[in-house]
């Protein structure tokens, strides 16, 4: 039995959505204000505080409506609701879910939880004020519980076909039921985002936030002790417990013979005085109040140690979120309900990238030890989802602010997208699960993408970042490019791999690439026919895979075709056709069409590469580049680079410490002026 759908309507950004749920692990992932808080509260809403809504939990585009709410009014489209679809088979025990199964035909398999918030129309209605700016006043600062009615309903939609909601066209087959009856179907738990974590410069120097959720897990465990000692099923923390008790009693008895000593003065003259009778000072030590008042969580040596306030905030994180889930474990082993949700909001709070990664390693295994529990993960971490399987992850999307936003299921519904490319589909999408590293996942979260080719662009990208920033100032006022959210991949030849999923994520896309001319040329011995690279001027085939992809190469057979596309391509005049992605690559600069990025620096920094020669690392056969002349800088570059990566750390180097100002090739400068204005 597990939850397999979670519907939602009217609520913030969550207008109407619908996740699919997974019977262990789901992963929600998405940039900022895409409403991973949002789903995490109306959950906490619905289930633990119903009372809680207010106006602005309903979304923007209907709160006009709410404002000239009148009579004819339909408050059905006004409603907040959230619809739980729950799985079954004949392996579970059905006693409790049975009573939110309105027919027990065998063959079903499903039954659902209607959960609302609706405005109580006629109470408002009598409350508010004629006048029309205090009418809106009122409403924004009184439509709470007062005038909000939640309620709970069963209802079965099997065989429902009409496009209207079950829940909307049969109102009448809808039946209530009672909170406690949810309670009792499922434990629901959350662990927030804003935990109680703090270091004690933050926090007056005094603050002990383990102890006080040491505390807090103690006193859990006491009352389940209690509970299973009435049951006569002590276990081993019941034992332990036990023997804590007694060592207290037997603190508290020899504590109560020395405060008889010690007040015995006082309380014969207290007694004499007041004319009471036995007055005593006795000893009562209470477990719980030892361990947060005198007890203290510590790390390193016993007798050298520093304590919990003197941790990371990351460290401080981890540990509490590990007894907030010890805490949630217990609660739902004691309760043993039918259903247990936990949901998680961004466990990576307060840690660096390395720790993030080990955690989400570990963190699967240990959600996965608790029976009967599915968990929701919501993550701003490319660490966390790197880590998680295809098929855990739901991707929430908003694709402009004015938008409402959409759960898609990564798996399914990317699949898919490949499987329309044809037999590449699936080898492509094969390829990108296996590339979902720490930095493809960032793609996730970014607002832009940058796909370069080599070790060279990747070294030298932030400094051309910079120079356009620099040299485009009167429109980067405002956020230059180096400020914007981008995520920048080194991605090979291999980017038409990603089309169907930057497509997917609705992420606009700079592709930096190399022009990778090549010409026909036929042996004379075999007849066989090779494509060596060769200067542009003399191509007539290009070996980049992803121009041909994104620029809509024809068949190669297609000789005259295929002639007039690689033509359009050497002139910049082949169009992708696709707005949210722009290739760029080498075009002619200064007489001189490139062949690479390495021909194309050259080309355009020959002087300045001649007069450091001596000082810039990577560089060989110094000779040939003092004596070079003519624009023949495809061969240029192959005689004298010999490390690229030297070469560019230099180029950096030369450009940040000594102030050298390089030249940014045309064909990426005009790429990033792209990537900044869309």
């Amino acid at each position: 039995m597990y939850i397999e759908q979670i519907k939602i309507e009217n609520f913030r950004l969550l207008q109407n959505c619908c996740l699919d749920m997974r019977e262990k692990t789901t992963l929600l992932v998405g940039k900022n204000n895409t409403g991973k808080t949002s789903f995490a509260v109306l959950l906490e809403k619905f289930l633990e505080r119903p009372e809680n809504f207010t106006y602005t939990d309903f979304p923007i585009p209907i709160r006009q409506k709410i404002l000239s709410i009148d009579d004819e009014a339909n408050v059905e489209d006004l409603t907040i609701r959230l619809v739980l679809r729950i799985a079954y088979d004949e392996t579970d025990n059905l006693e409790i879910l049975s009573k939110f199964m309105l027919d027990l035909d065998p063959t079903r398999r499903h039954t659902n939880i209607l959960f609302e918030c609706s405005i109580d129309k006629r109470r408002l209605l009598r409350a508010l004020p004629d006048d029309t700016k205090e009418r809106k006043k009122f409403i924004e600062n009184n439509l709470n519980g007062k005038f909000l009615n939640c309620a709970v309903f069963a209802f079965d939609d099997f065989g429902h076909t009409e496009e209207t909601p079950y829940y909307l066209a049969h109102r009448d087959q809808l039946e209530e039921k009672e909170r406690s009856e949810v309670r009792e179907l499922m434990n629901f738990q959350v662990i927030h985002a804003r935990r109680n974590v703090a270091s004690s410069e933050d926090a007056g120097g005094g603050a002990k936030p383990l102890s006080a959720i040491s505390t807090k897990f103690f006193q859990k465990r006491n009352i389940a002790t209690d509970a299973s000692e009435d049951d006569e099923t002590v276990g081993p923390d019941g034992d332990n417990i036990e023997k804590l008790r007694s060592m207290l009693a037997s603190i508290d008895d020899q504590l109560g013979k020395q405060y008889a000593q010690v007040f015995g003065g006082f309380l014969k003259n207290s007694r004499d005085f007041l004319e009471l009778g036995d007055l005593k000072v006795v000893s009562n030590i209470q477990s719980q109040r030892l361990i947060e008042t005198s007890s203290q969580v510590i790390y390193g040596e016993t007798d050298n140690f520093l304590p919990e306030n003197h941790s990371g905030l990351g460290y401080l994180n981890i540990l509490y979120l590990l007894l907030q889930i010890e805490l949630c474990r217990d609660d739902f082993v004691r309760k043993n309900a039918p259903l247990n949700l936990l949901l998680i909001e961004e466990p990576e709070a307060h840690t660096h990238p390395q720790m993030q990664y080990v955690f989400a390693e570990k963190i699967h295994g240990l959600i996965s030890q608790i029976p009967k529990l599915q968990t929701l993960l919501t993550t701003h971490s490319s660490h966390i989802v790197s880590k998680s399987n295809f098929e855990d992850i739901r991707y929430l999307s908003r694709l402009s602010p004015v938008e409402p936003v959409t759960i898609k299921n990564f798996h399914t519904d990317l699949s898919a997208k490949y499987e329309e490319l044809g037999a590449d589909g699936k080898a492509l999408f094969q390829f990108l699960k296996q590339y979902l590293t720490i930095n493809s996942a960032e793609l996730f979260f970014a607002s832009k993408a940058v796909f370069i080719e080599g070790t060279t662009e990747r070294i030298l990208l932030p400094l051309f970042i910079e120079m356009h920033d620099k040299e485009n100032v009167d429109e980067t006022t405002e956020s230059g490019l180096s400020s914007q959210n981008i995520s920048v991949l080194e991605v090979g030849a291999n980017a038409r791999a990603f089309a169907p999923f930057l497509e997917f994520i609705g992420v606009r896309t700079l592709v930096i690439t190399d022009i990778d001319t090549t010409k026909s040329v036929v042996s004379e011995k075999t007849g066989k026919t090779s494509y060596p690279a060769c200067p542009v001027a003399e191509s007539s085939h290009t070996s980049n895979e992803t121009l041909k992809h994104f620029l809509s190469a024809p068949d190669p057979k297609e000789k005259k075709d295929f002639s007039d596309w690689h033509k359009r391509l050497v002139d910049g005049a082949a169009s992708s056709g696709e707005g949210q992605i722009e290739l760029a690559y080498q075009l002619a600069e200064d007489g001189y069409h490139a062949r690479s990025f390495e021909d194309a620096f050259i080309s355009i920094n020959l002087v300045k590469v001649k007069a450091r020669k001596d000082t810039l690392a990577g560089l060989k056969n110094l000779d040939a580049l003092e004596e070079f002349s003519g624009n023949d800088f495809y061969s240029l570059s192959d005689r004298i680079l010999g490390k690229k990566s030297d070469f560019a750390g230099s180029v950096l180097y030369s450009a940040l410490v000594e102030g050298e100002s390089w030249r940014v090739p045309k064909y990426i400068m005009d790429g990033l002026k792209w990537i900044h204005k869309n």
